[in-house]
């Protein structure tokens, strides 16, 4: 497989593992749970799906054949892109006006 597909690929799978957490009531989307989830919850699945990613990621890098090493500075800008990733759920969880019909 291409490298750049498999960058486009993993971006993707950022991109929607950041937003699940606010889109649903499930527990990582797969597991009911008798109770609202809260802030403290979805933050809690977000820092997961983000390691989740990452290994992902590694494991297509690794794949590829040219892992490279990561220092602090790889890891604090895929955080921050991750929780801008987020945003989309967040506005939707949060933000939007409710609507009661």
């Amino acid at each position: 497989m291409n490298t750049s597909l498999l960058s486009w690929f993993v971006i993707v799978i950022a991109l929607l593992a950041a937003s699940l957490p606010f889109f649903t009531e499930r527990l990582f989307g797969l597991i009911t749970i008798k109770f609202r989830k809260t802030v403290w919850l979805r933050l809690f699945e977000l820092v997961v799906l983000y390691f989740l990613v990452g290994l992902l990621g590694t494991f297509l890098e690794a794949q590829a054949g040219n892992r490279f090493e990561q220092r602090w500075e790889f890891f604090a800008i895929t955080a921050c892109l991750f929780v801008v990733f987020a945003f989309p759920g967040f506005v939707y969880c949060y933000l939007r006006k409710q609507s009661f019909e």
